[in-house]
């Protein structure tokens, strides 16, 4: 695996918006003195209640590498797209390793030794429905899958959605694992601002039908990497999220989380240069369990 350089621009961590109510106050202290103990070179945080108007941004603008929250607004396009008629999802394509680089003249493989799903590579020259590759690009985060679905509906494209739906700063620029582009600086990165907007408005029914969005969402749901924001609230509960991760560079997790009692919310967590998988599990872990327990009140 390609090792990967954090990248951030704009402040570290301390960079707040207005939150309505004292308790939303007191809650963005006690998230400001957990990452204040994390080993982090940088944490942004955006926390948005979709049932009343509190809101707590930390670090929201920071530019952090997306890993693989890149593939939320991947979904989005290929949904898009098939809301217009431009695809089907029981449309059918080739399973292959290689690809063009971004870089022009380049090309890459992907290997299956770097990847967090493998039971793709066992079925190479073979088709598979974009469903079943949307399904295993979100839920089990398959570098492959992405890749093939980046083909055919275009990283420009998907990065295009995400601006126009309010992700205004998103990079999308390639598939995964494209040395030649990461040579040449050329990353996906993001925000916790801009992955909380897109996951709000597939929340809300606008990133595409509301058929479409009810779908993402139940994806979502079936993510297998549940160490961080599920981890922070009661088990059972009902979590529609994507996680990246690159080690010891940046773990991530973004998501919806649907409280039993009502009052759904918008959690994202980036982090950047903790060295231990599991101190950046905990940090988001308990940053969730923060957030739970001040919206159960």
């Amino acid at each position: 695996m390609f090792r990967y350089c954090l990248l951030w621009i704009g402040v570290l961590p301390g960079i707040s918006a207005p939150a309505a109510g004292q308790h939303a106050d007191t809650l963005r202290a006690r998230l400001e003195a957990r990452i204040a103990q994390a080993p982090a070179q940088a944490v942004g945080l955006y926390y948005r209640s979709l049932a009343r108007p509190d809101s707590i941004l930390i670090g929201a603008t920071l530019r952090l590498h997306a890993a693989s929250t890149m593939k939320v607004p991947v979904m989005i396009q290929i949904f898009r797209d098939a809301d217009a008629g431009l695809l089907e999802l029981n449309d059918s394509l080739t399973v292959h390793t290689a690809f063009p680089s971004l870089v022009q003249g380049a090309a890459f493989t992907v290997a299956k030794d770097d990847d967090s799903d493998s039971t793709l590579y066992a079925v190479v020259g073979q088709n598979r429905s974009v469903r079943d590759l949307l399904e295993l690009m979100i839920t089990r985060s398959s570098n492959l899958a992405t890749n093939i679905l980046i083909e055919r509906v275009g990283a420009s494209r998907a990065q295009a959605s995400a601006r126009s739906l309010g992700a205004w700063s998103i990079q999308v620029l390639r598939g995964v694992e494209d040395g030649a582009a990461y040579r040449a600086g050329l990353n996906n990165t993001t925000t916790a601002r801009d992955l909380g907007v897109l996951l709000g408005a597939i929340a809300a029914g606008r990133a595409a039908s509301r058929a479409a969005c009810d779908s993402m969402l139940v994806i979502l749901g079936r993510q297998e990497f549940n160490e961080g924001i599920p981890a922070g609230v009661p088990s059972g509960t009902r979590v529609a999220h994507k996680t990246g991760w690159i080690g010891e560079v940046v773990y991530h997790d973004a998501g919806v989380v649907y409280p039993p009692h009502g009052g759904s919310y918008v959690l994202v967590v980036l982090t950047g240069g903790i060295k231990e998988d599991s101190v950046a599990h905990n940090l988001v872990a308990d940053v969730s369990r923060m957030v739970w327990e001040a919206s159960s009140h």
